[in-house]
């Protein structure tokens, strides 16, 4: 059955949209691909913004979709840290 009434046709279109989306974004960022450089690591969550601030200023360009945010988060003593990473692709064979 073929209908738009309940938005079943547009429901399908959606989900294979974000499917072929991730096989594309799994695919560019792949380990053969390219590597995770660690541009930032610390405890402090306003030099954390402020450096990421600072990174989109000055490069107005940046695809934000080569930045990787991991939040290691700390428990009883031991602190929460952000680390900010960029994909850097290999470079091509010539």
């Amino acid at each position: 059955m073929i209908t738009n009434a309940g938005g079943t046709l547009a429901k399908r279109k959606s989900a294979r949209v974000r499917r072929d989306e991730a096989r594309r974004t799994a695919e560019r960022f792949a380990p053969e691909a390219g590597g995770w450089d660690v541009v930032l690591e610390t405890e402090d969550e306003a030099e954390f913004r402020a450096h990421l601030h600072r990174l989109r200023s000055s490069e107005p360009r940046l695809d934000e979709s080569s930045l990787r945010v991991d939040t290691f988060c700390g428990r009883g003593e031991q602190p929460t840290v952000r680390r900010l990473s960029r994909f850097v692709p290999h470079p091509a064979d010539q």
